[in-house]
């Protein structure tokens, strides 16, 4: 499985002059939004937490695609690291317009095997940073004319997963925490979640080492294949862009028939 873009460009002007904060964009997801919206024009701020050398290749990236950008090391769970990567983006950049809430990690168990350690590292990556991101990124955000934040959920938070009580919790929570701020931050800041199924990414392989599993996955999906990254990346930028601009507090479910949820 490889992380390919879609053969489509995104116009080049759509975030001309706007500065996009997106967590956890050393690889995968993150990765890919960060391309696209180098891709349109944006400044871009790569944070990550142990990928240095995978976040500087993001870098060099956007840079050829002619946008400027930053990596910034930090762990978002944490109060102090999101509002270090927020006070650095505007250092840099003089404001932030766009947040992408992307840091997560998927790591369960059976209830009565699942550790403290476990649980809390699972809430504190996928909604604590959530929370501590949003509160760093939004004083600066509420200075420009408009704002968009999008947070990457998944369909775990809407059926729930077995084994993966904790993960499922906190994907549930951030569409929760995405419709109370949609209310909360309107009308000069949208803020919507997209809601992936199965994505072809390094996190997920291991699981796929089993050829039968696979395609037993496959099968369950209408569309009968996985999500690539970049089909996450271009819902999110168009959540980003003005092409939403009469969205907020939506779901945007990226699972190809997986889940039929309104």
């Amino acid at each position: 499985m490889t992380e390919k873009p879609v053969e489509i460009k995104l116009p080049a002007n759509l975030f001309q002059g706007k500065t996009a904060v997106i967590t956890g964009a050393s690889r995968g997801v993150g990765r890919a939004t960060a391309l696209r919206l180098a891709e349109s024009g944006a400044n871009v701020v790569i944070n990550f937490l142990k990928e240095e050398e995978k976040a500087k290749n993001v870098v060099a990236l956007c840079k050829e695609k002619g946008a400027d950008a930053l990596a910034v090391q930090g762990d978002v769970s944490i109060w102090q690291d999101a509002q270090t990567l927020a006070n650095k983006a505007i250092e840099k950049f003089g404001k932030i317009d766009l947040l992408v809430l992307n840091a997560g990690i998927w790591e369960g168990a059976p209830i009565e095997e699942m550790t403290e350690e476990t649980w809390n590292k699972v809430l504190n990556t996928n909604l604590k940073a959530a929370w501590a991101m949003t509160k760093a990124c939004v004083p600066s955000m509420k200075k420009q004319p408009s704002g968009a934040i999008v947070l990457v959920s998944s369909t775990a938070g809407q059926r729930g997963e077995a084994n993966f009580s904790n993960y499922a919790a906190s994907k549930g929570g951030q569409i929760s925490f995405t419709k109370a701020l949609a209310a909360e931050l309107c009308p000069r800041i949208r803020v919507n979640a997209v809601a992936p199924g199965w994505i072809e990414t390094a996190m997920v392989r291991p699981v796929f080492e089993d050829a039968e599993y696979k395609a037993k996955v496959i099968n369950s999906i209408p569309l009968q294949r996985m999500a690539l990254t970049d089909d996450v990346a271009l819902s999110i930028c168009f959540l980003l862009s003005d092409w939403s601009r009469h969205i907020t507090g939506e779901i945007l479910n990226i699972n190809g028939g997986a889940v039929l949820c309104g």
